[in-house]
């Protein structure tokens, strides 16, 4: 008997907590948490006096981690919409490809690259390489999309902005001759492929994929050596071990064409226009420089006479210390 009081004396606290009346408005999570329902005080002896309160479950701050999305107007509409920054550049014809480079990322790019040239095959494409590593395959499918997209017209620049190694290094220098470009602190790595995944298999089969791969590194060193200029068997030497380039490296190897440096450290000319003063005088050099035989002539120093004559005008000055 006793049992059955108590389980009757469950349901009913049940019923009471989910009934319609206890039950608060502000029931809806927000930004800052989830909110939910804590029963306080439950008395199941004698009178039931129930309370309800809110609890807040905060969740902490954090970063978005989706895509940023920027206004963007297209031609004729009347209203901006807010689109993904990667899809923003891809309209200005801007690619950036900062990832490893697998068979996924690989149809991803190609797309882009094909839509690209479906917009126009006169524009320009830029693309902004940051690629840690790729498998063969993937790497040499974008490889000869940008060299097709090349032979029908279309310049294609790329700019290595932090790294770029294995398939990476060849795929920044697959883009158009005096249009490889690199920032001053980038570099790349050149280095043999090997085999993507564990293979398995009979004896004969394995020395199979041993070969092939073997082929295939021949071939890339052609293909390096086609990009880069430079003979086979010096490729071949340097790719024995992992090979490492800096900016400045990369373009006395050949594989880029120019390092991009800071405005302010680039030696320009200076002009009366930029200086705003007629009669300075311009033969300021830089450190380091010798001067002309002519500007020698005109800063020499004054002869003995002609100091002594700069006194005689001047009377304020006083008389040279020689002099009573």
């Amino acid at each position: 008997m006793a049992i059955t009081s108590n389980i009757a004396l469950l349901l009913l606290a049940t019923l009471a907590v989910s009934s319609p009346s206890t039950t608060s408005a502000f029931v809806s999570p927000n930004h800052h948490g989830s909110i939910s329902t804590l029963d306080t005080n439950v008395n199941v002896r004698g009178s039931e006096k129930r309370s309800m309160e809110l609890a807040v479950k905060r969740s902490p701050i954090m970063m978005p981690t989706t895509e940023p999305l920027v206004p963007y107007q297209a031609p004729g509409a009347a209203y901006a919409q807010f689109i993904g920054l990667k899809s923003r550049q891809l309209r200005d014809r801007k690619l950036w490809i900062g990832q490893f480079i697998d068979e996924e990322a690989s149809n991803s790019i190609i797309s882009s690259l094909l839509y690209l040239q479906n917009e126009s095959d006169k524009e320009d494409i830029e693309l902004y390489l940051n690629i840690p590593g790729a498998i063969l395959r993937p790497s040499l499918a974008i490889y000869d999309s940008i060299n097709e997209l090349k032979s029908d017209g279309c310049k294609i620049s790329t700019t290595n902005i932090a790294l770029c190694a294995g398939m990476g290094a060849l795929i920044a220098g697959a883009g158009t001759k005096g249009r490889r470009y690199s920032l001053p602190n980038a570099r790349y790595l050149l280095q043999k492929t090997g085999i993507d995944s564990v293979f398995r298999g009979q004896a004969t089969d394995i020395a199979l994929e041993v070969a092939n791969v073997k082929k295939w590194n021949e071939k890339i060193n052609g293909e390096i050596s086609r990009v880069t200029g430079q003979p086979i068997d010096r490729i071949d030497q340097d790719l024995k071990r992992d090979f490492y380039l800096s900016s400045e490296e990369a373009v006395r190897y050949g594989l880029i064409d120019e390092v991009l440096m800071p405005t302010f450290s680039k030696r320009q000319p200076v002009t009366e226009e930029m200086l705003g003063m007629e009669n300075f005088q311009s033969g300021q050099r830089f450190q380091g420089e010798k001067a002309s035989s002519g500007e020698q002539q005109q800063g020499q120093e004054p002869k003995k006479e002609e100091k002594q004559g700069m006194f005689k005008d001047n009377d304020d000055d006083e008389p040279p210390s020689g002099k009573a």
